[in-house]
């Protein structure tokens, strides 16, 4: 009988254990900083809209 006391009681500490690092470890991520959203890459924009491309003009 001791021994399954034993087993039993070492069961449930060890998932307390388990719960209590998985809402430690959520309470982490949540915790970080959001990042900003900032583009690695830029592209000139250019002044004119966005018109078709005008032909050539006649001499």
């Amino acid at each position: 009988m001791p021994r399954l006391l034993a087993a039993a009681v070492t069961c449930l500490l060890s998932a307390a254990l388990a719960a209590g690092a998985a809402f430690g470890i959520v309470a982490l991520l949540g915790a970080t900083p959001d990042q900003p959203n900032v583009p690695l890459v830029t592209f000139p924009t250019s002044s004119r809209s966005a018109s078709p491309a005008t032909p050539a003009e006649k001499r």
